[in-house]
């Protein structure tokens, strides 16, 4: 199998930090904020490995840091400590150590983000067709025709009305403002796609279009995925295998049929018997 991303050791701390932080906070302490200096442990040592046309799955509360771990690997946080690796086309990214330029490239050039709330991933003051254009523009596709036609059948995949193409995204209501941050985060046909808590706060028959698009896209495209959530019903049926994060360490992680049918960690015991 081809690994996509490999991630060692990923810290993050909010505050300025002291030698006490990681031993004071997690699970054990059922804490995140160091009682000595009162900086916020958001994520500690989080390792997994990503393969290609695999959707891994990160669950847990809110303030778990599950959030906080892919916003790093995006770049949208710098990372306290740790390692990654995105591998490409036989090449190997060393993602924190690349500087802007290089960080900005892997972005509009492999990496998709969706975010749960579409105003941190569409740009509000363009058209839909426009947000799409943009990402492709990034990406050196410059033929108009060119650029309208995929924008145009993106839309479509996503089930947006070709129609609406030229209107703006606050028109929209919040799944379809969700589906064309779906479509623009596809634009490029991405090797590794983040989605961040994507169906929160969605109408049901909505989540279950979109779960069902993502599942289309990692079958098609292979496309390897981190899906972050609180919702096990989104992780049973996306996730082949799954992390479950307390106080920002990783407590469980395996296949997620096992996680979620003989959880073995007894915050995961309670997350699933909730969800019952």
């Amino acid at each position: 199998m081809d690994k996509v991303l490999e991630v060692n050791n990923l810290s993050k701390v909010y505050g300025q930090g002291c030698a006490a932080c990681f031993e004071l906070t997690g699970p054990e302490h059922d804490t995140n904020i160091c009682p000595k200096c009162g900086s916020v442990v958001a994520a500690h040592n989080v390792s997994f490995d990503l393969y290609k046309g695999e959707i891994l799955g990160i669950m847990g509360e809110s303030g778990s840091g599950k959030s906080t771990a892919v916003k790093c690997l995006y770049f949208d946080q710098k990372p306290t400590s740790g390692r990654a690796s995105f591998f490409n086309d036989e090449k190997q990214y060393d993602l924190f150590n690349m500087n802007a330029a290089h960080q900005r490239h892997l972005m509009n050039h492999k990496f998709g983000m969706v975010y749960q709330n579409p105003h941190l991933g569409l740009n509000f003051d363009i058209s839909a067709g426009g947000n799409i254009a943009e990402r492709l523009l990034m990406s050196e596709v410059d033929h108009y025709g060119e650029i309208r036609k995929r924008a145009t059948d993106l839309l479509k995949r996503t089930e947006v009305l070709a129609e609406r193409m030229d209107e703006l995204p606050k028109n929209f209501s919040g799944g379809m403002q969700q589906r064309v941050q779906i479509a623009k985060a596809l634009a490029i046909n991405p090797p590794l796609l983040f989605l961040d808590e994507v169906t929160t706060g969605l109408d049901l028959s909505v989540q279950a279009a979109i779960l069902d698009l993502i599942l289309e896209i990692q079958q098609e495209n292979q496309t390897a995925m981190i899906v972050v959530t609180h919702d096990l019903g989104v992780i049973r049926l996306l996730a082949g295998r799954t992390l479950v994060m307390k106080y920002g360490r990783i407590i469980e992680n395996g296949l997620t049929d096992q996680i979620l049918e003989d959880p073995q960690h007894a915050y995961t015991q309670r997350l699933v018997a909730s969800a019952l």
